[in-house]
């Protein structure tokens, strides 16, 4: 029985990106760059693929106590972030500093056990040779309420995630849904996994860097609770920090330093998240009232915190890109190749520039859904469709019988072809995507109308409710490509906003993730790109950056890249 141990490196391509839905104002390993490297335009910045910036220093060298202010774009409603509507970066923000992650990530994706929970985790495999994991626990570790966390709670995590039960609304089920069974070892503190298929990403369960942390059996044994035990709080937590209150009138939810936890003490006493719109960030920086904010794409904002004496802007690449959504079950984006001719028509270059001007990263498009511009395995599978053609899509739009008669909006059949482009309202880049989704798509006979709607209402609302046309928002990748893609493009997916999918896209997501060489991996999810291309649901646009606005004394915060937080070792200089 081969039962290799830890730490090794994220196998099966795992340098290969992940995407996981989030909000319009959130935020690797490519084999040969130097961490830190600064960018180069011919490699499209993703040098920082490897790359980090968060002011790392050692727990000695920091200040015990004090607080934290943190702003975030919303109060969610849900707080249960492998829930659909609990995949927004506020849920997870503050519940990473609260629930359980078997992991830490470092900035190159390489996966070690979190002592805290997971003393050890060894593969295997059965008499009859399926893939086994064997999670020995921490004894120490438990719940708020002092529930100790068990075998119990990683069987009850698998079973609402492993998508037998509709009734459980989950964001995704990549992973558990390849799982068998979850058994009692030696003890209560140990866990037996055996697996049905292989699954060459299985440190991508129970890990924060992942956005999967483990669940409270108490809780979401039933998908009742599943559902429904997180709205408005968290029912329990099992982090470095509690939950202290919400105050909806202030905006504000504040975790504390838990007095029970039984790792490392966190350094800071408090940290207070505070929601607001996400063009108001900048301005609460300036005037103190937030010391850590994500600038997104705003270059008013990056120059604000740079020139803030006390303030610094720190920046990685990473495995993150903005997308174009087109629903296919709207009426008039049903046929494929109407979706094709959209995306042929928007000017994704332009759209790049305009997005990351001031910023100081280079203007490149992406042309493929999985993996980022340099990175190893990157190449163009689209056929063609990466490329700006208003004349080929006018073309495809009067095959698929969508005609234009001195240049007025395409009709077919006495209707025209209208479509609603949904944006958050207060953000400057998605009014300016949206006047040149209007003018591109105007140009080839498509009418394009905009209806702005709340940030806090753009995901639950509209977005993962499937309520737009278009939408353009950002996606925040994982170290785990065909783990965290699944969720976004298996066809039925709780995470597939455009609704969209192919047997073709699925196989080809399958096979990478039960890879067992990297490069029968980056040949698996270039497959899926390839199809991806042709369902045309979802459309990469360009690599975003993570930028943050930072106090300068803050240390350990900031642009993680592919690392992930540890919050108990964030804190100010002495």
């Amino acid at each position: 029985m081969n039962r290799p141990r830890f730490p090794i490196a994220v196998t099966a391509a795992a340098a290969a990106l992940a995407l996981a839905l989030c909000s319009c104002s959130s935020t690797g390993a490519d084999g040969g760059t130097t961490l830190g490297a600064p960018a180069r335009a011919a490699d499209a910045g993703l040098a920082g693929m490897t790359r980090t910036d968060v002011n790392g220093h050692a727990r000695t060298d920091l200040r015990r106590g004090g607080g934290l202010q943190w702003a975030i774009d919303q109060l969610p409603a849900q707080w249960n972030p492998l829930h659909v509507d609990g995949t927004g970066p506020a849920t997870l923000a503050v519940t990473k500093a609260l629930l359980p992650t078997f992991w830490r990530s470092d900035a190159g994706g390489t996966q070690t056990p979190n002592q805290a929970y997971l003393l050890d985790a060894v593969t295997g495999t059965t008499a009859d040779g399926r893939q086994t994991v064997t999670w020995t626990l921490n004894p120490k570790a438990h719940w708020s309420d002092g529930t100790p966390i068990t075998w119990k709670d990683l069987q009850a995590t698998w079973k609402a995630l492993r998508g037998t039960d509709p009734g459980y609304r989950t964001a995704s089920t990549a992973g558990f849904d390849r799982v068998e069974s979850v058994a009692r070892g030696l003890d209560d503190h140990q866990a037996v996994m055996v697996f049905r298929t292989r699954f060459a990403e299985w440190q991508a369960m129970f890990n924060n860097a992942a956005n999967a942390p483990l669940l409270p059996a108490a809780y979401v044994g039933t998908a009742e609770g599943f559902n429904t035990a997180f709205l408005g709080r968290l029912p329990v937590s099992a982090g470095p920090f509690r939950q202290a209150g919400t105050d909806r009138e202030a905006h504000t939810v504040t975790v504390e330093a838990d007095p029970g936890w039984w790792g490392e003490k966190p350094l800071l006493d408090r940290i207070v998240f505070r929601a607001m719109e996400p063009a108001d960030m900048a301005e609460a920086f300036t005037r103190g009232t937030v010391d850590y904010f994500d600038v997104s794409q705003d270059a008013t904002g990056y120059r604000t915190a740079e020139a803030a004496p006390d303030g610094a802007v720190r920046k990685a690449g990473g495995p993150s890109m903005r997308v174009l959504a087109l629903n296919g079950r709207s009426p008039q984006l049903t046929d494929p190749a109407v979706r094709r001719a959209v995306l042929q028509a928007i000017d994704r270059e332009t759209m790049a520039r305009t997005g990351l001007q001031g910023l100081d990263w280079p203007y490149t498009p992406m042309n493929n859904h999985f993996l980022v511009p340099g990175q190893n395995g990157y190449q163009d599978n689209s056929a063609g469709l990466s490329q700006y053609d208003p004349q080929a899509a006018s073309d495809a739009l009067e095959a698929a019988g969508w005609h234009s008669e001195g240049g007025r909006t395409r009709t077919r059949d006495g209707t025209e072809l209208s479509l609603r482009l949904v944006t958050p309202a207060g953000s400057m880049l998605a009014a300016n995507e949206a006047v040149q989704v209007v003018q591109d798509l105007r140009a080839v006979g498509v009418r394009v109308t905009v209806e702005s709607t709340a940030t806090a209402g753009f995901l639950d609302a509209h977005v993962n409710r499937h309520d737009f046309d278009l939408t353009v928002f950002g996606m925040v990748g994982t170290p785990f490509p065909a783990t965290s893609s699944r969720g976004t493009f298996q066809q039925g997916a709780g995470g597939n906003v455009s609704q969209v999918g192919s047997d073709a896209l699925d196989r080809a997501m399958d096979a990478a993730a039960s890879a067992t060489t990297t490069e029968e991996g980056y040949k698996a999810i270039n497959r899926a790109d390839e199809e991806a291309w042709r369902v045309a649901g979802l459309v990469p646009l360009y690599q975003r950056p993570a930028i943050y606005g930072v106090r300068r004394a803050l240390a350990n915060l900031g642009a993680p890249g592919l690392s992930d937080t540890v919050y108990e070792n964030i804190g100010f200089e002495k």
